[in-house]
Parts: C-alpha cells; structure tokens; sequence
C-alpha cells in the first residue's frame, strides 16, 4: 500500500505556495514538496498540522493506496 495525499490540491484551494504552507506548519518547502510527490511520509505531528492549516480531517487528508484493503496492518 502507498500513502497518497491531497495536499497539493488544497493547498492551491487556499492558494498557498509550498513554501507559506511550510512556514505555516514549521516545515520546509523541499518537505511540503516531497510530501506532495509521495516520496515522504509525513510524522503524525506534521500531518495534524498539515490538516489544521488546510482545515480538514487527517484521514481526508491522507489516505493509503494499492492493496487489499482488508488487509490487517
């Protein structure tokens, strides 16, 4: 499975750069930028800051791709 996310697209909603959501969420734009492309998975804390910011759930936010998802974890 693959975690995917929808940052990008509400981001550009609030009309944020990767940089202001960065500053934002104390994080860097190259973080924001590999969150983005899926070559990142974020902490818990960063995803919950992440969520506050663009004011939506965690689990609308990011959410796990590929997969039988009825597998257990």
């Amino acid at each position: 499975m693959e975690l995917k996310s929808r940052v990008k697209e509400l981001r550009a909603r609030y009309n944020l750069s990767q940089g202001d959501l960065g500053n934002l969420v104390d994080a860097s734009r190259q973080t924001i930028s590999l969150i983005e492309r899926g070559d990142y998975s974020p902490s818990i804390v960063l995803a919950l800051k992440i969520a506050k910011v663009l004011k939506i759930s965690v689990d609308e936010l990011f959410y796990l791709e590929g997969g039988d998802n009825n597998e257990e974890v």
